[in-house]
């Protein structure tokens, strides 16, 4: 679980989101970002325990910069409103499929995962998977499990039209027109202050285990 003291910071941070203000609560960042690199630790721990990808992962790799890139952006806010950690073998940042938590008050907050806006080359693999091994695709995200955590996979990044090389009767059309193969739910502000956070969170990881092992097979 994570110190109220944690997410109260974002929460001051999104009203003061200035240099002044940061550089004069410094101390505090640093504190709320210890919590949130120990909280990290103790999933990934738990995520290792199945998935022996992420065993030597060191832990400072997850975290995201909560410095923001305004070089090409009108919103020149320089920091973010919330702590992303991304968790792959090569850890944060990294196009391959992953477990991501996002902390964000407000009711902002959400645990996922999978494949996220892959380049084209990665789509057309995964898509061409998903065609072969459609039966076995289906047997992932259509257990009980996966289900009742996740529901469906987000179909917000979606073509409008049939990719180049498939037929519209194609059973797995709905998939295969996907340009992103993620699934998420969300997490109340509250729960991360409760005990039992941290093995929701490495419980879901362990359902999106075989999906994102489906999607490495299609890309390697």
């Amino acid at each position: 679980m994570l110190q109220k003291k944690t997410i109260q910071f974002l929460s001051l941070l999104a009203d003061n989101n200035n240099r002044e203000w940061f550089t004069a609560n410094k101390k505090e960042y640093e504190t709320a970002k210890e919590d949130v690199l120990q909280f990290t630790a103790n999933v990934l721990q738990g995520i290792a325990s199945f998935d022996a990808s992420v065993i030597h992962l060191d832990v400072k790799k997850c975290l995201m910069r909560i410095y923001r890139d305004v070089r090409f952006s009108k919103d020149k806010s320089p920091y973010k409103l919330n702590y992303g950690i991304g968790i792959s073998p090569m850890g944060k940042n990294v196009p391959a499929p992953s477990y991501y938590i996002h902390i964000q008050p407000g009711g902002k907050s959400f645990f996922g995962g999978g494949l996220w806006m892959p380049p084209a080359d990665v789509l057309k693999a995964v898509r061409q998977e998903i065609d072969y091994n459609f039966d076995k695709f289906k047997a992932i995200i259509h257990t009980a499990d996966f289900k009742n955590t996740f529901g469906n996979l987000s179909v917000e990044d979606s073509l409008k039209n049939i990719p180049k090389g498939f037929m519209p009767d194609n059973p797995a059309i709905e998939y295969l027109k996907l340009k992103s193969f993620i699934v998420s739910f969300d997490i109340a502000d509250d729960e991360w202050y409760l005990p039992t956070i941290k093995n929701k969170i490495i419980n879901a990881s362990r359902i999106l285990y075989p999906f994102n092992q489906f999607l490495i097979g299609a890309i390697t």
